[in-house]
């Protein structure tokens, strides 16, 4: 009998350690892991410049990469989204993905708090080549406004990751 496939996402604030966290998931389970910022910074260099601009070229993306997600989850392919998953708008798309192709999921909410994810934003600003960009308190601020943690009516399969 053909394995189900299976769809891991995430929600969390920026900086709380959603791609550390696909990645061991993907590791874990050898699963397959689709990172959207390294499509983003490929495709569209230099041209995500604001928030409208990210949501112009994520929902492009998305667009672009759903018939080939949904191919493997179709196949009985474990798949890690190392998308956003943090309004309930974005979290949309998963369903559909998941839906359309009868595949199990798994929500991984990571749930830190603000000052957690200041510091470790501030840390990897440090760790950042000269030259490269990075993320000020304002703009973690100016995102983190629009974070919706999931809720229970949204249906989704949640795993809780609480740190301190």
């Amino acid at each position: 009998m053909k394995q189900r496939g299976k769809l891991f996402f995430f929600c969390g604030k920026m900086a709380a350690g959603k791609s550390t966290l696909a990645r061991d998931i993907a590791r874990r389970d050898d699963a397959i892991l689709v990172v959207q910022d390294e499509f983003l910074v490929k495709l569209f260099p230099g041209e995500i410049v604001d928030i409208p601009s990210f949501v112009k070229y994520s929902s492009r993306l998305q667009d672009a990469l759903a018939p080939h997600i949904c191919s493997l989850l179709s196949k009985g392919m474990l798949v890690v989204l190392d998308f956003p998953g943090n309004t309930r708008r974005q979290r949309i798309w998963f369903r559909e993905l998941f839906e359309r192709t009868n595949a199990d999921h798994e929500l991984h909410y990571v749930d830190v708090t603000d000052e957690l994810c200041r510091r470790q934003l501030r840390e990897r600003n440090r760790e950042m080549a000269e030259g490269s960009a990075f993320t000020s308190d304002a703009e973690f601020d100016a995102i983190t406004q629009y974070f919706q943690a999931p809720s229970d009516d949204e249906n989704f399969n949640i795993i809780h990751h609480q740190r301190a």
